[in-house]
């Protein structure tokens, strides 16, 4: 029987896994989303102007890039 942590990990899991294929489409020259794709928090308008076609949040990019 799976614990509450598997359950969470294998959401995690599959989370990076849907946004990693996302990725993998090529970037996007569109404007930047407003929630990040991963956790569905507000995206900071700087962020936004900075790295335009950005889908993801300071902190989701940054748990991406440490992944890779």
């Amino acid at each position: 029987m799976a614990d509450v942590i598997d359950v969470a990990n294998d959401h995690a899991d599959y989370l990076l896994q849907m946004a990693l294929e996302r990725r993998q489409r090529g970037p996007s020259n569109s404007v930047s989303a407003e929630e990040c794709e991963v956790c569905d928090e507000p995206i900071p308008e700087p962020r936004r102007l900075a790295i335009p076609g950005c889908v993801t949040c300071i902190i989701c990019q940054a748990i991406r890039e440490r992944r890779q």
